[in-house]
Parts: C-alpha cells; structure tokens; sequence
C-alpha cells in the first residue's frame, strides 16, 4: 500500500514509513539520540511518536508561510485528478472560520458527469497547539458513522504527499456551532449561551451522542492506526499521561513548580481502566454543528484527539469550567447545556456506565495538565517561531493558562 491513500482506503499504524529525525526540544533542534530518548522515557502509541518526530523535523523549516486560496485549489486539483478522476475540477475555494489551530478550505468538487459534492478540507499549519493526526480523524469518523452524526470522511493524504501537512477531506455539514444572534464576543465553544429553550432541545441530544460514543463496540470496526488498551490495565492512562509529559518536556521554556508536583502525583496515580472506550477527546459546546430551525445536531467535529481509553477522559474533559457558565439560578451548566449536579446522573442512565470518583480526579488533574502543556509550551514555541497563522488567537488563549492552573493547584490541595 502506497502512502497516497485513495478514497475508503483505511491507513495503518506503520504506514507513514520513516519518520523524520531531526526536531526540536524546547523549539530548537535537538539530535536523533534526544527524540528517541523521549521516545524511551515516555512511551506511547505509534502514531503520536510518528507525529512528533515529524514536528520536530517541521521545527527546522522556519517561519510558516500559508499558501493562498489559489495555491490550495491548485493542490486540490491534482489530487483528485490523480486519484478519482482525470477531468475534476475544483470550484468556488474558501476560507472556512473557525478552530485555533486548523486551515480549512470550503469548495466545490466537480466530475466529468458533472455532478458536485461540496467538500472541506482540514489541514495543520506549520505547526498547531496539538500534535494530532488526520488518519485518526478519518478512522474515527468512518466507524462512528450511523452511531452518532458525523461529516463523511472519503478522502486523507496520511503523509502530506500532495499538500504541505496531512490532509483530511469531509462533505460539508450545515448547521452552526453556536446561536447566529449570540453576542458574547467568546471563542467558539467557551461559556457558549444557548439559552434555555434551545438548551432543552439539544442536551438530550448531547448526552445520548456521548454515551453512544462511549459504549460504541469498536472491536468490531477497523482502526489500524489506534493501539488498544486492555480492559484492567493500566496503559490507557499511561499513554495519554505520557503524551502530555513528552508535549511539556519538549515545548516548556521554564520549569513550574506546579507542573512538577501534578507530573509527579499523575506517574504516581495512574489509574486502570474498567472498560475501554472511544474517547472524543474534546466532547463539548463548540465542537458540534446544529440547526437552528429543527434543532438538531447535525455533525460532530475535530475528532483530532480521539484515541480508545477512559471515558472518565471525556467526563473531565467536557465538565470543565471554561466551556460552560452560570445560569441566572446560579447554577453552573455543562457546555451553557445541563446542569452539572444532573449531568453525572443522566449520563450513568443514558449510558449504563458508572462514574468512578477516583478516575474522574485523575482524568480532571491529567487535562489541566495537558491545557497547561498546549497552552503555555507548545502556544509559545508556535507563537514565537512563527509556525501558525492564527497567532494572535494563540497568544490571546494563553490568557487562560491561569484559570486552568489554579483549577490544577485546588485539584491537588484535595489529593495531597
């Protein structure tokens, strides 16, 4: 198999072939002996180390230049013409808004039948806050299908052969991320206000769809770039502890105290897992489409940091405080959408799945970590190298480095 994945063609821990070897360490090059040292000190699954070696080597370019609507369009072009049809045409290339971290182009795909598709395609620049792979998001998108509303996925370029990075091409879902009349001049998905009419339609919507995520059977579905842990054991935690060590070690330019006592409590406290789940990653408020007039969800999206671990990493996840707000009860809503004392009890009904105390701690305390590694690490290494074109919303999201710290420091007051 080639590393110019055609359409429905499933790609595989291995694929990429060698990986980069020159990198970075603290945003600097640092010598093969360095990145696999990393490697050894903190193992994880096979495609995140593929990925960050290619980061590394991606260090070495210099400043990121994004290429132009009519760049993309070109590039597009060829691919199609390479890999579906000789005479395909690329029409009415956009911009589309919207992520801290993504290039995405809207346009139109057209065949020697003329029939049209309207596609996106989704793309890292240089570099982004999160070392993540639009294999996984082909995978996962193609699995979940039928299970819970997703963009269909036909197309990825695994390796970036016809693109500058990885590509993933999805059609084009409608529906909005948050009110089209909302006012709150907030980023996409954090303290997002649905209001309550329109917060009793979709919460029952987003809880079912994180349960059907996290009971889906994914055994039964192919997903070769995705290593498994086993019910029991420890590793599901541990690769993910692992991954945000490795992102901190390499992209940190000073050393925090706090970040030492929470590593050190986090080696300390790994956690088995009950049940292996798919993990969106980044279940909440922002990250799913709906329509305005029936309501309804119509797509999830960036399943970027989707991996098969604890659900307790979503449960953490999705109840953080950033995403939601206060109602005029005082009450604080998960994602603007259920109240929090509610959302544990209608997930455990939804679901059939229970909610261990302990795990959730781990999973709440490992998240701020990780934040705090994107943010604070890796935001500043793309900032200031030059390796996004979304400077200005990186540097201005840095600013909530000190909410997710002090929610860090009071998780630990509680467990040391």
């Amino acid at each position: 198999m080639t590393a110019r994945l055609r359409a429905h063609e499933p790609a595989s821990v291995g694929v990429h072939g060698a990986a980069p070897t020159a990198g970075g360490d603290g945003g600097g090059p640092s010598s093969v002996d360095r990145i696999e040292q990393l490697e050894r000190r903190y193992p994880t699954e096979p495609e995140f180390e593929w990925l960050m070696r290619r980061r590394a080597a991606e260090r070495l370019n210099g400043p990121y230049v994004r290429p132009s609507l009519n760049e993309l369009a070109g590039m597009l072009r060829e691919y199609f013409r390479a890999t579906v049809d000789p005479s395909c045409e690329v029409l009415d290339p956009h911009w589309f808004v919207g992520g801290a971290s993504k290039v995405q182009v809207g346009f139109t795909l057209e065949q020697h039948d003329h029939s049209t598709r309207r596609l996106v395609m989704r793309m890292e620049p240089g570099e982004s806050l999160n070392v993540t792979s639009r294999t996984r998001e082909f995978e996962l998108m193609n699995a979940l299908r039928g299970t819970v509303p997703v963009p269909n996925a036909p197309w990825v370029d695994a390796t970036g052969d016809w693109f500058p990075q990885p590509v993933l091409i999805t059609e084009f879902c409608a529906g909005v991320a948050k009110p089209s009349r909302s006012a709150s001049g907030q980023v996409t998905g954090l303290g997002t206000r649905f209001g309550p009419d329109l917060a009793a339609d979709l919460a029952p919507q987003f809880m079912s769809h994180l349960a059907a995520i996290h009971t889906f059977d994914h055994s039964a579905s192919s997903l070769p770039s995705f290593a498994r842990p086993h019910d029991g054991a420890h590793e599901a935690a541990l690769w993910q502890l692992n991954r945000a060590l490795r992102v901190w070690e390499e992209d940190r330019d000073e050393t925090i105290p706090l970040m030492e006592v929470a590593a050190r409590w986090l080696r300390d406290h790994v956690p088995s897992v009950d049940h292996v789940s798919v993990v969106h990653g980044d279940f909440r408020s922002g990250n799913f489409l709906f329509d305005e007039d029936s309501r309804q969800i119509t797509a999830w999206l960036d399943w970027e940091r989707g991996h098969l671990g604890d659900r307790h990493r979503d449960l953490a996840w999705t109840i953080q405080a950033p995403f939601g707000h206060y109602d005029e009860e005082g009450d604080y809503l998960v994602c603007g959408l259920v109240k929090k004392r509610e959302f544990f009890d209608w997930y455990t009904d939804v679901s059939g799945l229970s909610v261990d105390e302990e795990r959730l701690r781990y999973y709440t305390i490992l998240n701020c970590f990780q934040i705090i590694a994107a943010l604070h690490g890796t935001g500043f290494q793309v900032v200031k190298h030059g390796k996004s074109h979304q400077d200005i919303l990186l540097a201005r999201l840095k600013g909530e480095v000190g909410i997710i710290a002090e929610d860090l420091r009071r998780e630990l007051l509680e467990v040391l």
